[in-house]
């Protein structure tokens, strides 16, 4: 994986940095996982606005993922590597011994013809999917289930990863990719390795434009605005706007919004660091 700095032929290209797309092999989606995908453009049922800044943006179609990998003790061959605008992460097209297609993240070094496998009795490598209760201590893992059969909902953007710290009865303890580290129930299913296209966080957009095309309208500064628009409105001249808030008046920037009585508070080992 890598990135691409453009030459500056046009102002927008002068700072714009790409993915290099090392890693795709195809660029043709199988067309059996594709599913319709509608734009709401932040309005609600009544067409009101509900999310500002939303809207526009390039037509996409869904690939349908396969986040359970329910389809256990069956080997399946990466038969490519693909981009999907979804997500920031890659995706791998793999097909079962039975000729059944499905999409799964795609994990760092997942090359085409490596076979993968979910399930128990599973070797730890790269790609496979097996529970907590049978994952080596120290391991990195992610796309991590946080409730048994209900598919992987944590360390599932582009270079995420977490690590396996601890068991203890029918407890994992995972250091997560925000920092936080919390116990999950042992049964629940976890892949080996770190998810691919790391390189994400080094890319420039270099124009507006960009913005626009993933869907994103120009977004107002609280600090411009009146009073009656935003706690950190008004002003005379250049006011700064006093405390970082947002619009309902909740404190920003290190400011902690976690229910004290939520229930799985008692899961929390550790919590992430402001």
């Amino acid at each position: 994986m890598s990135v691409r700095k453009l030459k500056p032929v046009t102002p927008a290209q002068r700072f714009r940095v790409v993915n290099g797309f090392d890693a795709i092999t195809t660029d043709k989606p199988e067309k059996s996982l594709l599913a319709p995908l509608k734009k709401s453009g932040g309005r609600n049922s009544q067409g009101k606005m509900t999310m500002r800044y939303k809207g526009g943006g390039h037509k996409r179609k869904y690939r349908v993922i396969d986040f359970k990998r329910a389809n256990t003790g069956v080997e399946a061959t990466v038969e490519s590597i693909q981009y999907d605008p979804n997500r920031t992460a890659f995706i791998a097209l793999i097909v079962y011994k039975g000729g059944e297609k499905s999409y799964i993240i795609a994990q760092n070094g997942l090359q085409v013809g490596q076979t993968v496998v979910s399930g128990t009795g599973v070797a730890p490598e790269i790609g496979n999917a097996m529970p907590l209760s049978e994952v080596p201590l120290g391991t990195i893992i992610s796309c991590i289930e946080l409730r048994p059969g209900q598919g992987a909902v944590m360390a599932r953007s582009a270079g995420a990863f977490a690590q396996l710290m601890a068991r203890e009865g029918k407890y994992a303890t995972i250091k997560l990719p925000s920092g936080e580290t919390r116990m999950v129930l042992a049964d629940c299913m976890a892949t080996i390795g770190a998810v691919s296209n790391s390189d994400h966080q080094l890319i420039v957009s270099g124009k507006a434009g960009r913005k626009r095309w993933l869907g994103r309208r120009p977004r107002t500064r609280p600090v411009v605005m009146n009073p009656v628009d935003h706690p950190m409105g008004g002003g005379e001249g250049r006011a700064s706007g006093g405390h970082p808030r947002s619009r309902k008046g909740l404190p920003a920037k290190g400011f902690r919004t976690r229910s004290k009585t939520k229930a799985s508070n008692k899961y929390i080992v550790e919590r992430r660091k402001k």
